[in-house]
């Protein structure tokens, strides 16, 4: 079975069992039908890495990636992941997500203005 099929496989079960959303079809925009916001945009690069054991780096990281299982897809199969894959050892972090990467997709530190109360 090609990658690209059998990452648009795991794709969709990775959506039905941690999103619980059925997507309809490969090319279903899923920002546009609003079966993904953004926050879980961000869950899902932890999950894809968590799953498929590859980072997808941010400086090449396109909406327009992130709109469809088939793009995805494509992404996880392109030349750029599969540099970045990560070692078979590597365990994620206690499923806690890596604040340099949170903070590269927020655009601004977790912690907040500074002087601004922390929450926690």
């Amino acid at each position: 079975m090609p990658e690209r099929v059998a990452n648009l496989e795991r794709l969709r079960a990775l959506f039905a069992a941690h999103f619980h959303v059925d997507v309809p079809s490969d090319d279903t925009d899923l920002l546009e039908t609003g079966a993904l916001d953004s926050l879980q945009l961000v869950d899902l690069l932890l999950l894809i890495e968590q799953s498929f054991g590859q980072r997808i780096p941010i400086e090449s990281i396109d909406l327009d990636h992130l709109r469809s299982l088939r793009r995805l897809a494509q992404l996880l199969a392109a030349p750029a992941a599969a540099a970045a894959r990560l070692p078979a050892a590597t365990p994620p972090a206690g499923g806690a997500a890596d604040g340099a990467v949170l903070e590269s997709l927020a655009g601004e530190s977790l912690s907040g203005p500074q002087g601004a109360p922390q929450c926690g």
